[in-house]
């Protein structure tokens, strides 16, 4: 399995009173294909997986699995802070139907690198699911280093990296591994052109949640190397600023409450504070403009 070009981290929508909201978790699956997204992550971070009960995460990832049908790449978020547990979570998910687990490096406890390479090689050597590693520092607390990821790399089950940190230097370093068993992704949206443009494989993206069709032209022209991609990707630029006045999923969730599909978080995540809302309001109109002149550029 290669994985490549656009890549949306699904949020998980709840009703108003808080339950798994499945009619909108299908219309955000079927959005997601309509616009040709190329792979789809359920139950990670984006996806509030550490609120989702056992038996909801079962169900979303089945769901997303019926619905997809083949058709791109599902994977699951099964990265724990236990190996053990991992190895388990991992197990679930392929009889569920994934494609391949995305693993997290462990949260909060702060594994050292012969840690995580002792807990990655563990994993995959399970082989219930190709491997895609996950790197995201700034909420893990944990920094797998390029130098980490060079020993685990030439794993027959271990596919690939997301990379949310978003230094050039990193990417360059992870870049030199990219051969044809194993992808680099990027998962930081505001970096994602530029780390195309230098030989990334795609973008695992919060974004296009709200912009899936816009992300897919996006990776087409910055995976061909098309110097057109940086003006393209220039249309984006507020909306990755408004993703980013909270922690996230809190603002995708606003504009896709807004759009029509769930309502809300689960604590300890809260709302979109009030001082943001107006912003919320104008970007949920211009994530339709967006889509809507992309969807016309296309069929052009």
């Amino acid at each position: 399995m290669r994985l490549s070009g656009s890549i949306t981290a699904l949020a998980t929508p709840f009703d108003v009173s808080g339950e798994l909201d499945l009619d909108g978790w299908k219309r955000l699956l079927h959005q997601q294909l309509d616009a040709g997204t190329q792979g789809i992550v359920v139950a990670g971070s984006t996806g509030e997986a550490a609120a989702l009960l056992d038996p909801e995460y079962d169900l979303l990832l089945r769901t997303a699995v019926e619905t997809v049908g083949g058709r791109i790449p599902v994977l699951a978020g099964t990265g724990l802070s236990n190996t053990l547990k991992t190895i388990e979570l991992t197990r679930r998910a392929a009889a569920l139907g994934a494609d391949a687990a995305l693993v997290v490096t462990p949260p909060y406890v702060r594994p050292t690198q012969a840690g995580l390479i002792a807990h990655y090689r563990a994993l995959a050597s399970d082989a219930a699911l190709p491997v895609v590693l996950y790197n995201v520092p700034g909420r893990t607390g944990c920094d797998m280093l390029p130098e980490t990821v060079a020993q685990l790399a030439g794993h027959p089950r271990i596919v690939g990296i997301k990379e949310a940190s978003n230094e050039p230097e990193r990417m360059t370093a992870l870049l030199a591994l990219r051969d044809a068993g194993f992808a680099v992704l990027t998962g930081d949206d505001p970096t994602a052109c530029r780390a195309m443009l230098q030989g990334a494989d795609g973008v695992i993206s919060v974004a296009s949640n709200v912009v899936p069709g816009m992300f897919r032209r996006l990776c087409d022209l910055a995976c061909a190397r098309d110097a057109g991609a940086t003006q393209f990707d220039g249309r984006m630029r507020e909306l990755y600023d408004f993703l980013g006045v909270e922690p996230n999923p809190i603002p995708v969730k606003a504009l896709m409450a807004r759009l029509g599909i769930g309502h809300g978080l689960r604590l300890p995540l809260t709302d979109l504070s009030a001082p943001h809302a107006e912003a919320a309001t104008r970007f949920a109109g211009v994530v339709q403009q967006l889509e809507t002149a992309c969807r016309d550029a296309v069929a052009a």
